[in-house]
């Protein structure tokens, strides 16, 4: 139960980037349908839990320490083909984008410049990524009750200075933009853009069980408790929806009302989250090309990073910002394919 607890763990510190943690990607993809949005939410919960079960279950059954195999193995030699190349250009991108986004996170928050908080981000993210994946997983870990306890800690405190009724709080809500024009789509598009990007690693965790149940476990654990931080957010901003309505970063916004501190630490939490993204999808994309016991791969770790750090500054985001879109139509894919290949577990051993 404990190696599935790290795995759950890990699978939510991956999933939850800036955008999640500061409860933008929520406002959009759930809040902005209002009540509806709960339900919204709970879809979302159990897509997460499935998916992450037979990705983790999937890793663990061929021992893997890349994506690679898993993913070619779904999807045979051309989908699989298109499907690796994709993941593996996003968990660069995303990465890239972490990097960036730090800079501006420090800068905000603590007055550092963007370059040095930048730095510090990549010098943290390269020392993580040298220790052994076993560590790594616990270590992206170790966050995701800090952060569901911050998030818990203003939940609790917008329930009880709430000043809107539901009917008033639900209109408001409604008025936000909203990244799909329906809810049930609006859910399902959230999956996938997260799948994409979180499925490598995910399937590099269950690589590092032998034991299929264990493995499985972790990726439902994942996936409910990442189905907690949706609705916990999602509820919190629907009833301080006068407050957050138009504000780039809501959490932070509702942490700083409460006190100073809080808002400090929804900002230790932000950051987290951004450093557990960029260790998580750097080391998928190191391992993609190198064994994680190759000779060259420290020296790749550092390669990679400092080339990650360098794209942060010429347009990289602004690129990856346009293609964002897109890995929301690849994770559909992502998902067809792993339902199709949970389907075959007759065939290939997949009970459960």
């Amino acid at each position: 139960m404990r190696k599935s607890l790290q795995i759950g763990g890990a699978f939510v510190g991956l999933i939850v980037g800036a955008g999640f943690a500061s409860g933008q990607e929520i406002m959009q993809f759930f809040t902005s349908f209002g009540l509806v949005g709960i339900v919204g939410a709970l879809l979302a919960t159990f897509a997460f839990s499935f998916l992450g079960m037979t990705l983790a279950q999937l890793g663990s059954q061929l021992q893997t320490t890349s994506h690679k195999g898993v993913i070619y193995y779904m999807g045979g030699r051309y989908i699989g083909l298109a499907l690796d190349f994709l993941i593996t250009f996003f968990l660069f991108g995303v990465a890239v984008v972490m990097f960036a986004g730090s800079g501006a996170t420090f800068q905000q928050m603590f007055g550092i410049p963007t370059a040095i908080g930048s730095i510090i981000m990549v010098v943290l993210t390269i020392a993580t990524l040298l220790l052994n994946v076993k560590n790594i997983i616990n270590v992206i870990a170790i966050l995701t009750p800090y952060l569901m306890a911050v998030i818990f800690i203003i939940l609790i405190y917008s329930l009880f200075t709430m000043d809107l009724s539901l009917s008033e709080a639900n209109q408001i809500a409604k008025e936000q933009a909203s990244a799909s024009s329906n809810w049930f789509v609006s859910a399902l598009l959230y999956v996938s853009y997260n799948l994409a990007a979180g499925a490598a690693m995910l399937i590099v965790m269950g690589g590092t069980v032998k034991d299929r149940k264990v493995a499985g476990m972790g990726g439902i654990l994942g996936g409910i408790m990442l189905g907690f931080l949706i609705i916990l957010i999602n509820v919190t901003m629907f009833v301080k929806i006068d407050i957050v309505a138009g504000v780039d970063m809501p959490t932070l916004a509702l942490a700083k009302q409460i006190h100073p501190f809080i808002g400090i630490l929804m900002a230790v939490a932000l950051l987290g989250m951004m450093y557990n993204t960029a260790v998580g999808m750097f080391y998928a994309f190191t391992v993609r090309f190198i064994a994680p016991d190759h000779q060259m791969f420290k020296p790749a770790v550092v390669l990679v990073g400092t080339a990650g750090f360098v794209a942060s500054f010429i347009g990289f985001t602004n690129l990856v910002s346009k293609v964002y879109a897109t890995m929301g139509y690849l994770g559909f894919v992502l998902i067809l394919v792993i339902i199709f290949a949970w389907l075959r577990k007759d065939r290939k051993g997949l009970a459960n």
